[in-house]
């Protein structure tokens, strides 16, 4: 008998925006739950890399370059994990892009499409996508990356933020919708990780300054101090948590007012 109430054995996941950071990480502890993970990013060759990775040591991984902003790719990223491991129990939308930092109102029409198209209506895109596997296995989880800038204004951060906050409130709204499916639709929302995308804020030091002067814990996370709840939101523990927002956060968000 199987005591480990984290087991993933048997599932498939798809997780996006997995070749590094917070994805990768992600998708490395599915993988040693006992998950068949399917990894998704726009490039192949570093999507290869981390796949090369996950099976080396010993987890079960298939990479598949796809772009969420792109309904075709999505609908031939979902169809190969259906086609490789049999349907799709667990969606981790992780996948982002912020191509703007400073004042909004110095941000073009481009930047807006852009950053929504792939922050927001990419995760909607996936989920329709994978929803319809997850119905005819009866059930599944789905975990939305959002962020603590989608939950207080954070400098520089302004459209990347109004992104993640769609983000929540997509992520209530599929957990209202798909209850009667036995589909739990969870957000996670790090603090500052240190990870390749937030670079320049962990490689600007007045911006670093800022940044720990507002972390409790006085240091910016890693991509694997997020994997413990996002392991958690996957596994059939987490059965009666739909609806929620997880942070991770080092407490950053405990000492300043919600909105």
């Amino acid at each position: 008998m199987n005591h480990n109430p984290f087991d993933l054995t048997g599932k498939a996941a798809i997780v996006t925006g997995a070749s590094r950071g917070i994805g990768l990480a992600i998708a490395e502890s599915y993988a040693s739950a006992g998950a068949k993970v399917v990894l998704s990013s726009r490039k192949q060759e570093t999507l290869d890399q981390a796949a090369e990775k996950i099976v080396a040591d010993g987890g079960e991984a298939f990479p598949f370059a796809a772009h969420t902003g792109d309904p075709e790719a999505v609908q031939a990223l979902v169809a190969a994990c259906v086609d490789r491991f049999g349907g799709v129990d667990i969606l981790v939308n992780n996948a982002a892009t912020n191509p703007h930092f400073g004042p909004i109102l110095t941000s073009e029409e481009s930047h807006w499409d852009k950053i929504l198209d792939v922050n927001l209506k990419g995760y909607f895109r996936m989920v329709k996508a994978c929803v319809a596997s997850m119905r005819e296995r009866g059930g599944g989880k789905i975990i939305n990356l959002a962020s603590v800038a989608g939950m207080q204004h954070q400098q520089g951060m302004g459209i990347y933020g109004i992104s993640k906050a769609g983000v929540l409130m997509l992520t209530r709204t599929l957990a209202v919708e798909l209850a009667a499916d036995n589909i739990q639709v969870n957000a996670l929302a790090p603090g500052f990780i240190q990870t390749r995308f937030s670079q320049v804020l962990w490689e600007t030091p007045e911006i670093h300054q800022q940044i720990i002067a507002q972390v409790p814990q006085k240091r910016m996370g890693q991509p694997e101090e997020v994997t413990g709840m996002a392991l958690y939101l996957a596994s059939a523990v987490s059965d009666f948590t739909t609806g929620a927002v997880m942070l991770v956060d080092g407490g950053q968000m405990a000492g300043r007012e919600l909105i």
